[in-house]
């Protein structure tokens, strides 16, 4: 079930004396009586909040939003691996600061604490955090096996070729900003190129008013030395990714070049899911996946156009059973057959259980050739092997995997 931000909801899911030392840190609600506070009734609390400076709302709202979106098992996991990398050199206290936050009753109260008295771990916990949620990642193989240069000048200079890129290229990214964190065996990049220049529609003290914006468009970096593998993932044009592949070769890995990439031979089978009969392999944490939109593409002298060609669309009821899918299919078999029509793009549904009765649902994207949605987090990596077991995406050969 997907976890959605207000204040009072943060308020009541965080401990009272966690909220009396984040306020009181800022010289906010000094004479607020936080021990008289009664638990899930916050609306005391609530009611003095609204009524600080409209500055302090805003600066106190952002940073609970931010600590509220962190307070989850996936958001724990960042901090933990930011603090295996921050204390390296002292695994013991690590182990003391992970030990003492997993005893904390909830994440949200680990995600507080961490925020108020651990810092210094804050800023990489909240990038691999939302790097974890990115999807369409593209992948490159064959990118040498040297070690990552994450310090300056090398980083100055990176950023200064991605932006000079696209300020020639798209007119934009006349400023551009890049940090290095190290997670594990991975090295990340986050580049923050300047996007267009547009005018928002803001509050600005009780006033309804358009100002200029210069937002920053993001690009992540995603490098496995041992491996030898990129990722990157820019959602803009798409070519723009093998320059910033190449820029990334030469400033970051110090090659001469950018290697060649080995085409990825791996094509989903998607055939088997048109089968009336078909099961997903069982997935650990996963209740139940169902299957409700397929594509068919023609054929044309005898080769897919996914792309190109007739493209037919089928769209089922999921409230009417995972059989319902099945039944359009069987309806447009007598206009489109099969044979003909091959399925290209599959959308399924994976229901999670959340231990409190209710359940969260994860969409599954699948694309002929190798298109898929599914981020590299836990789960994203147990649902890909879920699909590798059930037939559907191939795994890499035994010597690749």
């Amino acid at each position: 079930m997907t976890r959605h931000y207000t204040a009072p909801s943060f308020f009541r899911q965080t401990d009272n004396a966690l909220l009396k030392r984040y306020f009181h840190a800022r010289d906010l609600l000094l004479d607020f009586d936080f021990d008289a506070l009664k638990p899930r009734k916050i609306d005391p609390l609530f009611e003095a909040w609204k009524a600080l400076p409209d500055d302090e709302v805003k600066k106190t709202g952002a940073a609970f939003q931010e600590i509220f979106d962190m307070g989850c098992p996936k958001g724990f996991i960042a901090i933990v691996d930011e603090a295996r990398y921050q204390m390296r050199e002292n695994p013991k206290a690590c182990d003391d600061i992970v030990a003492a936050l997993s005893a904390l009753d909830s994440h949200q109260n680990r995600a507080m604490t961490v925020y108020l008295d651990h810092r210094e771990l804050w800023r990489g916990a909240t990038k691999f955090f939302h790097a974890d949620s990115l999807s369409y990642w593209r992948k490159r193989q064959n990118m040498d096996h040297s070690p990552a240069r994450v310090h300056e000048p090398h980083r100055g200079e990176f950023a200064r070729q991605i932006g000079h890129y696209f300020h020639k290229a798209e007119g934009r990214g006349a400023n551009c900003k890049v940090e290095a964190f190290r997670r594990g065996n991975l090295d990340y990049f986050f580049a923050y190129p300047e996007d267009y220049a547009n005018q928002i529609i803001e509050w600005q003290n009780g006033q309804l008013d358009r100002r200029p914006h210069t937002p920053a468009f993001e690009v992540v970096f995603l490098y496995d030395q041992a491996q030898g593998k990129l990722d990157l993932n820019y959602s803009g044009n798409t070519k723009a990714i093998e320059p910033l592949q190449d820029m990334f070769a030469r400033v970051i890995l110090g090659l001469a070049e950018l290697p060649p990439d080995p085409k990825d031979g791996r094509v989903y089978d998607l055939t088997p899911l048109g089968n009336r009969d078909f099961v997903f392999a069982p997935c650990e944490g996963v209740e139940r996946v169902v299957l409700h939109k397929l594509r068919l593409s023609a054929k044309v002298k005898g080769k897919i156009k996914a792309r190109g060609g007739e493209r037919i669309m089928l769209e089922a009821d999921s409230g009417k059973g995972p059989q319902a899918i099945y039944d359009l299919l069987d309806q447009s078999a007598k206009a489109f057959p099969r044979r003909h029509y091959p399925i290209t793009y599959a959308e399924m549904t994976a229901y999670v259980p959340t231990g409190d009765g209710k359940e969260k649902t994860i969409p599954i994207r699948l694309g002929h050739p190798n298109s898929c949605n599914l981020p590299y987090d836990d789960l994203g990596l147990k649902l890909r092997a879920m699909l590798a077991d059930s037939g559907i995406e191939p795994r890499l050969p035994k010597d690749e995997a």
